[in-house]
């Protein structure tokens, strides 16, 4: 089957400190279970990768069966879990990414969703998994948000840009293309353009 026929990875990245929310968002607790896992469940492809980083032995202490994830796939609930650690995590979220991507098959496609960012519902993974342009951005009222659909033609250029470069960050190589290279799609759900950075982001969102 080739790639564009079905439902792109998920990449869920989350190497960074979680400073502002003072504990890994990932490990927030979240319908009975962790924020990373509920985030997970309602994906609707099959392959997940996760990308950790600085707090990677709190996500092991809490969801022991993530380190086994580190050496192979670990099925969990139908999904395909694999889980790759950021070596230099202090070069921020475009290192975890590129991280993640040495380890992704060569012909697959990707969505790439910080793990702060919600993942909307599956009507519109649907929509956008559906599109063929090479970078596909979803919109809800004209802002931008995630997850971005990236495709292997794309993604592969991104494992050639140091980590030490000035534009070493998913926005600005995403700057870098064409209009005709990058499709921009309105939905109707608007947690995709949320950010939940802080205890108060999160409360916020849990009480809606």
């Amino acid at each position: 089957m080739k790639a564009e026929n079905k439902v792109p990875a998920l990449i869920i990245l989350a190497g960074g400190k979680s400073s502002r929310m003072e504990e890994p968002k990932g490990l927030l607790k979240h319908n009975n279970t962790f924020w990373v896992l509920s985030q997970i469940e309602i994906f609707i492809g099959t392959e997940v990768y996760l990308g950790l980083g600085y707090d990677s032995q709190l996500y092991f202490d809490a969801i022991p069966w993530l380190k086994d994830a580190i050496q192979t796939s670990i099925i969990y609930k139908g999904k395909k879990i694999r889980v790759v650690i950021n070596p230099s995590p202090e070069f921020g979220l475009f290192s975890t990414l590129q991280s993640v991507l040495k380890q992704v098959d060569t012909n697959q496609h990707v969505f790439i969703l910080p793990v702060d960012v919600p993942l909307f519902d599956k009507k519109e993974q649907e929509k956008l998994s559906t599109q063929e342009c090479l970078i596909v951005i979803p919109k809800y009222k004209e802002k931008k948000g995630h997850p971005i659909k990236i495709t292997t033609k794309f993604w592969k250029s991104l494992l050639n840009i140091s980590l030490s470069d000035k534009n070493a960050r998913l926005d600005y190589q995403i700057k870098k293309n064409t209009q005709s290279e990058i499709s921009f799609v309105e939905v109707s759900d608007g947690v995709c353009i949320q950010n939940l950075n802080t205890p108060k982001d999160w409360q916020t969102f849990i009480s809606n």
